[in-house]
């Protein structure tokens, strides 16, 4: 599997745009046939801060990910969204997705 968490910071006045692709956006790409799951969250602390979280089969899962039309249009949209250089993490592990958290459990 392949994790990759990007970090943007979006521009407070383009919020309300940024707030459509995202979710157009990650609808899209959880079609894919590859993708183990795809989500944007907000910072708790910082309200134009979010937190893209990916996961896909494996490299091949990835490289057909950013050959789509989509991904294409959601690049270019966000570069007028954003106000920094978005910050990424790619990380290629063997696990297969989430697992059990051990320390925490429902009472």
């Amino acid at each position: 599997m392949i994790l990759i968490n990007i970090k943007m910071q979006i521009r407070p006045e383009k919020m309300d745009e940024w707030l459509a692709l995202a979710d157009s956006y990650a609808r899209d790409v959880n079609t894919e046939e590859g993708c183990l799951f795809f989500q944007f969250s907000r910072s708790l602390t910082d309200a134009s801060e979010f937190i893209c979280i990916e996961g896909f089969r494996d490299a091949d899962a990835g490289a057909a990910h950013v050959k789509n039309s989509y991904v294409k249009r959601f690049f270019d949209a966000a570069s007028d969204v954003v106000s920094a250089q978005p910050q990424i993490i790619y990380i290629d592990t063997p696990h297969d997705g989430f697992g059990p958290m051990g320390e925490i459990q429902p009472r």
